[in-house]
């Protein structure tokens, strides 16, 4: 065998798509599995968006582009963003990228050497910490609470400042993955002017800036001096449901955004001119579309999260935003001795021989996210409701939960819960 990198040894992939993986391999097998772990839209993208993206190939839009994405989806991103979310960008400001997530990397690239010490707010997106990994860079982690709607909290990144000789970054996502949390604008002022002027810069995730269910998105962005400090990344996966057209953009001054194009040239070379067509007619023409499946997304979060606090010993607060919800089983947990992945994967592998449900448990978010499930709402109403009628029965079934735990005795708990 080859002798690896350290980065490999020491990186943790995304589990949601392990589980998706196990999902899937028990359906081949016949068992039944209500999907309820990954967060990819049921709906089919936007209807301008399929009719360029098939109008490009026939234009023979196939070949190379410029890697900081074609002028026509630069200008779409940037009005998409000043009419949306009130900034004043223009194309300079925008960069084009397979999705969001590349982004993290590439801000990483740009801004963080080794040793220098990045804000991660916990639970968090399990990439986060791959990133950062890549760079050698020391992650420090503040708690998202349940009492604060899982909110930054703005004395953590004074605390932060303060307390880390090499304090370079922080990485802010609102609306939240996984706990559907969004920050206030004044917990995005205060952060402002915290950082204001110092040599940290902020990696805003923001691609659920369009499922905020109580008022509008806010972005750090919006407060003075930070368009400077700030790469906010956006993407149409889940606004557009263009997941698999692996297209999003993030918004920079003009000279962080030349910087990340020289990483997007050695590294990808461009994204597929295709889906940027596509992106081009989704932002410009599919906004009465999206809006109505936003709404249809609002339904069923305000559905599964209802329906789960009818659950004896779970706590499920209304998420502000994503199609997302973060339910505390803490209780549960500490009652069966099982971790919350371990519940997660017991509800999926082993509470009936012929049903499963596939979740997320909260450590798949970082240790902050224990005592947690995440059920993400990409699924038909009715396999929704018959998800949550499933798990009542499901917790109560003793017996096989000990099986489960003697077959699989990593799931058994180490240490109380306790986040109730």
């Amino acid at each position: 065998m080859p002798r690896f990198s350290r980065l490999v040894d020491a990186i943790e992939p995304e589990i949601a798509f392990e589980v998706l993986a196990r999902a899937r391999e028990l359906t081949a097998a016949g068992k039944e599995v209500i999907e309820l772990e990954i967060g990819d839209s049921p709906f089919p993208s936007t209807a301008a968006a399929k009719k360029a993206g098939a109008a490009a190939i026939k234009r023979n839009e196939t070949r190379y582009c410029p890697s900081l994405g074609i002028p026509e989806l630069r200008r779409a991103a940037a009005d998409y963003l000043s009419e949306s979310h009130g900034l004043d960008l223009r194309a300079e400001n925008i960069i084009v990228g397979p999705g969001a997530k590349t982004f993290e990397q590439m801000f990483c690239e740009a801004f963080i050497d080794p040793g220098d010490s990045v804000l991660v707010f916990s639970p968090h997106f399990p990439t986060y910490t791959a990133n950062i990994l890549r760079r050698n860079g020391r992650m420090w982690f503040a708690p998202l609470r349940e009492d604060r709607q899982f909110r930054p909290d703005p004395k953590d990144v004074q605390r932060f400042l303060r307390d880390e000789p090499r304090a370079r970054a922080i990485f802010l996502n609102s609306p939240h993955n996984p706990t559907g949390g969004v920050a206030h604008a004044e917990d995005l002022c205060l952060i402002a002017d915290l950082v204001r002027g110092l040599d940290v810069m902020i990696f805003s995730d923001e691609p659920y800036d369009q499922m905020v269910w109580n008022g509008p998105h806010r972005s750090i962005l919006e407060h003075p001096g930070m368009l400077e400090q700030t790469v906010a990344a956006y993407t149409l996966s889940k606004s557009y449901s263009m997941s698999g057209w692996r297209i999003g953009f993030a918004a920079a001054e003009p000279e962080v955004v030349a910087a990340l194009g020289k990483l997007t040239n050695t590294a990808l070379s461009c994204v597929s001119p295709i889906s940027q067509w596509a992106a081009v007619a989704a932002l410009r023409e599919d906004h009465e579309e999206r809006d109505k499946t936003m709404l249809k997304f609002r339904n069923k979060v305000v559905l599964l999260s209802a329906a789960l606090n009818a659950i004896d010993d779970v706590s499920c607060s209304m998420p502000g935003g994503t199609f997302y919800v973060f339910p505390n089983v803490s209780k549960i947990c500490e009652r069966l001795d099982i971790t919350s992945h371990g519940l997660a994967m017991y509800l999926l592998e082993a509470a009936d021989d012929k049903l499963g449900v596939a979740c997320l448990g909260g450590e798949c978010f970082g240790a902050a996210g224990k005592g947690f499930l995440r059920f993400s709402c990409a699924q038909d109403d009715k396999l929704i409701k018959r998800a949550v009628e499933f798990l009542p029965e499901a917790f109560a079934n003793q017996p096989r939960v000990e099986q489960y735990l003697a077959d699989n005795p990593r799931f058994r708990l180490s240490t109380p819960v306790r986040t109730h």
